[in-house]
């Protein structure tokens, strides 16, 4: 028989095996810790975490020059005193590898994130200003927006300078959270998830709605 041949057997064996395994489980629908995207015991209410996004809705607009890409936000704190939110405190520095080269490069410019200590007024007495008061009270906390990912849609294949803690407003199975080889849904229940953005990461949307999550940059 010839090297060939027993190649060919053994794929054949391979895919019967393969066939007869079960691919369908409920876990994709859940939350499945793993290495760099982790749950933590810190809870809020749901429900009034869903009032305070209706609120701020009312209030203002996503923004951002990548809607159509599918990324928009809503920062919900800011430098003291500083009323104008630029392009680059929307989203900030990463670095990717863009092309067939695999070299990393940098895009945009380092946030200061410990700077952005004030909570925006204009959201005063929201369940979002006592979402950043909890948080705050345990972690270094910078940048606090609220990100909507559109349906069918994903972002770059990239990585931050720091960790971030998302918490889920709006969401569908189809959401996903990927960190390096671990990839995980996040259900919008008032949990806060630690995510490991030091490493490369994406966040996709293959439901039929929007996914909208409440993201706080760790300033460590």
């Amino acid at each position: 028989m010839s090297l060939d041949q027993i190649s060919s057997d053994h794929d054949v064996v391979k895919m019967k095996s393969w066939m007869a395994e079960d691919r369908i489980t409920e876990s994709v629908a859940t939350f499945v810790s793993g290495n760099g995207i982790e749950k933590l015991s810190l809870n809020f209410d749901i429900k009034k975490l869903l009032e305070a996004l209706d609120q701020v809705l009312e209030l203002t607009n996503f923004q951002g020059d990548m809607q159509d890409q599918g990324f928009a936000a809503i920062p919900l704190n800011r430098r003291p005193g500083v009323e104008v939110t630029s392009a680059n405190d929307l989203s900030g520095r990463y670095w990717l590898r863009a092309d067939d080269r695999y070299v990393e490069e940098p895009r945009e410019d380092i946030v200061e994130e410990i700077a952005f200590s004030e909570f925006n007024p204009l959201f005063k007495g929201t369940y979002f200003e006592k979402v950043h008061q909890e948080l705050s009270r345990r972690f270094p906390i910078g940048r606090m927006r609220i990100l909507s990912k559109g349906l069918y849609n994903c972002n770059s294949w990239h990585r931050d300078p720091e960790p971030r803690l998302h918490i889920p407003l709006v969401t569908n199975p189809g959401a996903l959270f990927i960190v390096n080889h671990h990839v995980t849904h996040l259900p919008a229940d008032g949990s806060v998830y630690f995510t490991d953005t030091r490493g490369y990461h994406t966040a996709l949307n293959g439901g039929e709605h929007n996914r909208i999550h409440l993201v706080a940059a760790l300033a460590y």
